[in-house]
């Protein structure tokens, strides 16, 4: 199991928006002890959405997805969702509710009784069409809420949520802290790493490979940096993993780069 991350719109693959949501569930996940698996981007093209999810749901993973979660011609999550499971939409009870608690705050505002029937509040009410067998997820902005569905394999769920940040955060916070809380801090994590300077990552390799060999439960990582006019070449080194093996795996990386004769400084 592992948690992933679906973004939707063609927004953010044309550049007319910059993708927040990234970077905030990775906050939301690592403030929790937990990391992201792997995460996407799609247009809003209804088969390759449907081809995503398809996919998706067959796993055992949590997977959180933002965008066309709404009730225009350019929203079409809700009905992919249905397709990739194969079932209707249907007009959720509890979400048909607080649709219609938001219609009323709305005339509120404005000084006026609700007119459920006119027709761009019926329209509204197709926010709260799901999947059939969907649980809804409460939206503390403006009450309309996201959905959830269980995976086909039988194991992980997906949550969608509005592509609007200030919706889609709280939402996903409230999914981690009512549905995982029990998997928080569970897996004890480190990681150290230093600056290599004017090294070949071909030289370093056979470095890389016997740590990973001798400590079994870390991953060395290596980032490249071409340098610019505030440092020089380098590689940003390290090694990640559990806490036990990271730092005796550290010393013995800073021992390969001593016999290797290598130039490097500690990050913090």
């Amino acid at each position: 199991m592992a948690f992933g991350l679906i973004i939707i719109g063609d927004e953010i693959l044309s550049g007319r928006r910059i993708d927040k949501h990234f970077p905030k569930v990775l906050e939301l996940l690592s403030e929790r002890g937990l990391q992201l698996g792997w995460a996407e981007y799609v247009g809003d093209e209804p088969e390759r959405i449907t081809a995503t999810l398809k996919r998706t749901l067959s796993s055992g993973d949590i997977v959180f997805c933002t965008g066309g979660i709404g009730a225009t011609p350019d929203d079409h999550t809700r009905q992919c969702v249905a397709a990739a499971l194969g079932v209707p939409l249907a007009l959720h009870p509890e979400a048909r509710e607080k649709i219609r608690e938001r219609i009323a705050d709305m005339s509120r505002e404005t000084g006026i009784e609700p007119d459920y029937n006119a027709p761009e509040n019926l329209h509204r009410l197709k926010m709260g069409e799901f999947p059939q067998g969907a649980s809804i997820i409460p939206n503390p902005y403006n009450k309309i809420p996201g959905f959830s569905v269980r995976n086909t394999s039988g194991e992980g769920a997906h949550y969608f949520a509005p592509g609007f940040p200030v919706m889609a955060w709280p939402m996903f916070e409230w999914v981690l802290e009512s549905n995982y809380a029990d998997l928080f801090h569970r897996r004890a994590w480190a990681e150290r790493s230093m600056l290599v300077f004017e090294s070949a990552e071909s030289t370093l390799t056979p470095l890389m490979e016997l740590i990973e060999a001798q400590f079994p439960l870390v991953k060395v990582f290596s980032l490249p940096h071409v340098g610019d006019e505030k440092t020089r070449r380098h590689i940003d080194l390290g090694v990640k993993g559990d806490p036990q093996q990271v730092e005796p795996a550290f010393e013995k990386m800073q021992e390969g780069l001593r016999q290797l004769k290598a130039e490097f400084q500690l990050n913090n």
